[in-house]
C-alpha cells in the first residue's frame, strides 16, 4: 500500500516532492545507509528517502511533543493506539454534526485539562482523534486549553472514518523495521545521517507552533548544508537575500498554501502564492 503522511501539517512536503526528484543523490546510493530529520513534522521527506535508499537507521525529531508522542506510541503500541482510535471513531459517526461539535470540544477540554491520567498511548491516541477532525493543518496553541492544542474543529464531515487504520500499522511496521530513533527536542541534538533534511519553521511564518526560530538558527544550519556532503535546508523565500551566494546549491519553486494565511478577497478566502527554496550540497 502506499503509505501518507498521518495527518496534515502546514508547511508538509507532499506538494515538494515533484520538484526534489531531479534533485535527489543518485537512487540507492550505498554510501546513504543513515537518514535523519531534525524538524519531522508530518514526515513526507521521510516516507519518500526510505523508498530511494536502503536505509537501515533513522533519527528523526521534532520539538513539540504532542507528534512526538503520537510517532512513539504508533511505533510501540499500535494497537491500543487504534483500539482507542476505533472506539471514538464508533462514538463519533453516528452523530449529527452539532453533537460531533459538542463531541470534539469536549474531548478538547479533556485533553487541555484532564490529561495527567492519560497514559502516553492514551494521550497520543486523544489528540490524533482531535487533530483528525480539527481544522486541517494548522497547529494552535491556546491559553484556554492550557497551553495545549487548541485548534477549532473543521468541517466534521467523515463519511465512513476519521482515520486510516491501515496506514497507521504500515507506519508502525515501518519505525519498527528501519530501527528509527525517535527524540525530543533541539535539532542541534539530533545526529546527522549519511542524508539529512532540515526543515526549520519558515522565516516569517504564518503557522503557529508556539516555537521561535531566529536568523541565527537558520544560519547554523546553513553552515551545516555548506559544510557537509547530503544535506538539504528548505525554508520560504522571503525575497531579502538571505539565502543568496551561500557555498552551496540553490533552487527556488513556486508553491501555493491551502493552510494558514489566506488573502481575503470579495469571493473569499484564496490560497497564498510564494516560493520555496532548496539549499543542498
Amino acid at each position: 500500500m502506499k503509505v501518507k503522511p498521518l495527518f496534515i501539517w502546514a508547511g508538509g512536503k507532499t506538494k515538494m516532492m515533484k520538484h526534489y526528484q531531479d534533485i535527489f543523490p543518485t537512487r540507492f546510493d550505498t554510501d546513504i545507509k543513515s537518514y535523519s530529520e531534525p524538524f519531522f513534522g508530518g514526515g513526507a521527506m521521510f516516507l519518500n528517502v526510505i523508498q530511494r535508499y536502503n536505509i537501515e537507521e533513522c533519527f528523526i525529531n521534532d520539538i513539540n511533543k504532542g507528534l512526538v508522542g503520537i510517532y512513539k506510541s504508533v511505533r510501540d503500541d499500535a494497537d491500543t493506539f487504534c483500539e482507542i482510535m476505533d472506539k471514538r471513531q464508533k462514538e463519533y459517526l453516528p452523530l449529527d454534526k452539532d453533537n460531533r461539535e459538542k463531541f470534539f470540544y469536549k474531548l478538547r477540554e479533556e485533553n487541555a485539562w484532564d490529561y495527567k491520567k492519560w497514559s502516553l498511548v492514551e494521550d497520543s491516541a486523544a489528540l490524533y482523534f482531535l487533530m483528525k477532525t480539527a481544522f486541517n493543518g494548522i497547529w494552535q496553541i491556546n491559553k484556554n486549553t492550557n497551553n495545549r492544542f487548541g485548534t477549532p474543529i473543521g468541517l466534521l464531515n467523515q463519511k465512513d472514518k476519521v482515520y486510516d487504520k491501515d496506514n497507521v500499522l504500515e507506519w508502525s511496521r515501518i519505525l519498527n523495521k528501519l530501527n528509527v530513533s525517535i527524540s525530543l527536542g533541539d535539532w542541534k541534538d539530533c545526529p546527522m545521517g549519511d542524508f539529512t533534511f532540515y526543515d526549520p519553521p519558515y522565516r516569517d511564518s504564518f503557522a503557529n507552533y508556539n516555537t521561535s526560530f531566529p536568523d541565527s538558527e537558520t544560519e547554523l544550519l546553513i553552515k551545516r548544508v555548506e559544510e557537509n556532503k547530503n544535506v538539504w535546508l528548505c525554508n520560504r523565500d522571503s525575497n531579502d537575500g538571505f539565502f543568496d551566494n551561500r557555498k552551496a546549491n540553490i533552487k527556488r519553486f513556486p508553491v501555493t498554501y491551502t493552510v494558514g494565511r489566506r488573502k481575503k478577497t470579495e469571493d473569499g478566502f484564496k490560497a497564498t502564492k510564494a516560493t520555496e527554496i532548496l539549499l543542498y550540497n
